[in-house]
């Protein structure tokens, strides 16, 4: 198992905080730091069974800036958007897991966390 986190995020540090009381085996991803290759996020996409779009998030400066609220979602824009959360980062919503079972789950609840502790 695997979390994607941004130390500064409270949602983070609080779905950090319910897997350590679970006594779960994780690893710890700075995506900020460690920033997904455009592959790896295909990738969590899938597992999520998402689009980029999905997970983008949108009201942050360099969202504002891209435009990306004007971009359309659309199989033909899937690329476009995936290249833009890997240029910027801080647009990846957070935290995301990736379960044992090769789902993943966007863990904004404890609810989310514990689904992912589930699979």
């Amino acid at each position: 198992m695997e979390i994607w986190i941004n130390p500064a995020c409270s949602k983070c540090r609080s779905a950090v905080r319910l897997l350590d009381e679970e006594g779960a085996e994780y690893t710890v991803r700075r995506y900020l730091e460690d920033v997904p290759s455009p592959d790896e996020i295909r990738a969590v996409l899938d597992r999520l069974g998402l689009e980029p779009w999905d997970i983008t998030r949108t009201q942050e400066a360099d969202a504002k800036e891209l435009g990306l609220k004007e971009w359309p979602r659309e199989p033909g824009s899937r690329e476009r958007w995936i290249s833009a959360l890997a240029g910027h980062p801080k647009l990846i919503q957070r935290p995301i897991i990736t379960a044992d079972d090769g789902s993943a789950v966007v863990a904004r609840t404890d609810e989310a966390v514990r689904d992912a502790l589930g699979r």
